[in-house]
């Protein structure tokens, strides 16, 4: 079973997506939130996998709250809820280290399908997307960070930078190896040396990096 924490202000929005996520038979909601700041103990109490978190809520926001989440040890997936496509508080929780964004107004099925995809360790935002994001949200600081992945770039092997170009591009796992001339679980392995190696949680934030070493 996938254990599912719902956090939003608004309960007939938490009331929607408990009925949409609890049909399905490998999803159990074990508890919900109107506030940020009842994310940590309920956090620690039902040990959910997956974090659903809306980025807008009065007192602590959703954005705050995923930072606090994520800068924890062993914490659950989150994935933020927004209802604007390009908004600088998803580009924020996404270098927090979010598995990804999804618009409130999600088809119910593929609301489902997002849900395990994150379980499953894959995050469920294209670096295309991740791009068009960056593109439209200005949030400052760009020289900054271009000189700061540059130099956490470059604490990879020549090989694992080639890997984590491939990833920046989006491709996947089977394509890289393809181009690398590398197996399946050979890339693999790269992939988790890196996130080890650079203190990141999933691929999504690898494409950041490689974006912002771009310039």
């Amino acid at each position: 079973m996938i254990r599912v924490l719902l956090v939003d202000d608004d309960a007939l929005v938490r009331a929607g997506l408990s009925m949409i996520l609890g049909g399905a038979g490998d999803i159990e909601i074990v508890g919900e939130a109107g506030d940020g700041a009842e994310v940590p103990p309920k956090v620690a109490e039902h040990r959910p996998d997956v974090v659903l978190m809306d980025i807008r809520m009065p007192g602590v926001d959703g954005l705050t709250a995923t930072e606090a989440l994520r800068a924890t040890k062993s914490p659950p997936e989150v994935v933020v809820l927004t209802t604007f496509h390009a908004d600088a508080q998803v580009l924020r929780a996404l270098r927090a280290g979010a598995a990804g964004f999804l618009l409130k107004d999600i088809p119910p099925g593929d609301l489902v399908d997002a849900i395990r995809r994150v379980a499953a360790g894959e995050p469920i935002l294209s670096p295309t997307v991740t791009r068009q994001l960056i593109t439209h949200v200005s949030d400052g600081g760009a020289g900054d960070r271009t000189e700061r992945a540059r130099s956490v770039l470059q604490r990879l092997s020549e090989r694992e930078r080639e890997v984590a170009l491939a990833v920046g591009q989006g491709k996947s796992n089977a394509e890289i190896g393809r181009e690398l001339y590398m197996s399946v679980p050979t890339v693999k392995a790269h992939v988790s040396r890196i996130l080890t190696k650079l203190d990141l949680n999933n691929r999504v934030q690898v494409a950041l990096l490689v974006y912002d070493a771009n310039g």
